[in-house]
């Protein structure tokens, strides 16, 4: 996708199945919105095309799509009940069904008493609430959630958990962008990594984190960290309140480091994983930056 002369979007290709939560990240400037409205049909490539059930994309499909954009776009000097019924009836749908599913939603979320409330007197995390009650109420069958979470405390972010499973299981295909990382390890098996419009990182999530190799190993005993540093392929070693996490460049070196720390005493937890998503991110993303 060109701007002018400006690249935004550079030969990105993905495929989204019912039933699948696609990760799509990058930081801020990566080319997430873009990519978001060119899936939406807002924006029209300037190559290549993007197909929803294998036809184009455009205004025929806007009643099957739902869409929760990061910054709260919501008319706050509505009432929820007049923004919903009036973001209802631009997808076509009849006002019995928009109350009836808006009363679903409300008393999922314990928010009914909020009905005949102006947007504005809401809290920041009711308005989410509210947001992505705007987004569903047509129960799209492909779903873009951008920064679901923001703003939401732990009670709150477990109800949305809950919500998007439920689209899943339904069939619905949900593309979700997330800079909390977690969250996107727990919810999605394919991503893709944007940054300044290119493709840093693309497929699924266990084979990326094999291809990067790199480990950390965390335990708990009486350890020398200094020799722990010392043993070759060993890129950093940390010691936190809990353990001691020693980060190694590939599966190899743990079977070093284990022949260590099988010498030593009093050794309570000894768990060999794979890099997180965040970790991978970090080194990818930032090496790209040091080349620019």
């Amino acid at each position: 996708m060109k701007y002018g002369d400006f690249i935004a979007v550079h030969d990105l290709s993905f495929t989204i199945s019912p039933g699948e939560i696609f990760g799509l990240l990058g930081t801020n400037g990566a080319g997430k919105t873009t990519t978001f409205r060119m899936i939406m049909g807002l924006l029209e490539p300037s190559r290549g095309e993007v197909l929803y059930f294998g036809e184009k994309v455009g205004y025929h499909n806007v009643n099957e799509i739902g869409y929760m954009i990061e910054e709260r776009s919501l008319l706050t000097k509505y009432t929820v009940k007049d923004l919903i019924l009036f973001l209802g009836r631009l997808k076509d749908l009849s006002p019995d069904v928009i109350l009836k599913r808006l009363d679903y939603w409300l008393e999922r979320f314990g928010i009914t008493e909020y009905k005949d409330k102006k947007i504005k007197e809401l809290s920041k995390g009711n308005q989410q609430k509210i947001q992505f009650i705007s987004a569903v109420i047509n129960n799209p069958k492909l779903l873009l959630l951008d920064e679901p979470f923001s703003g939401l405390d732990p009670i709150n972010t477990q109800l949305f958990e809950e919500a998007i499973r439920d689209f899943q299981k339904q069939g619905s295909m949900i593309v979700f962008s997330s800079h909390q990382l977690d969250y996107v390890e727990s919810f999605c098996e394919q991503i893709v990594i944007l940054e300044r419009g290119h493709v840093v990182i693309s497929g699924h999530i266990n084979d990326i984190k094999r291809d990067f190799k790199r480990q950390k190993i965390k335990i708990i005993g009486d350890v020398d960290l200094d020799v722990l540093r010392n043993i070759k392929g060993v890129l950093s070693v940390k010691q936190n309140a809990k353990e001691v996490i020693v980060k190694i460049e590939s599966e190899e070196v743990a079977e070093e480091v284990f022949r260590y720390v099988s010498t030593c005493k009093n050794i309570k937890k000894y768990d060999v994983e794979m890099a997180s998503l965040s970790e991978i991110f970090v080194a990818k993303v930032g090496k790209l930056d040091e080349k620019i």
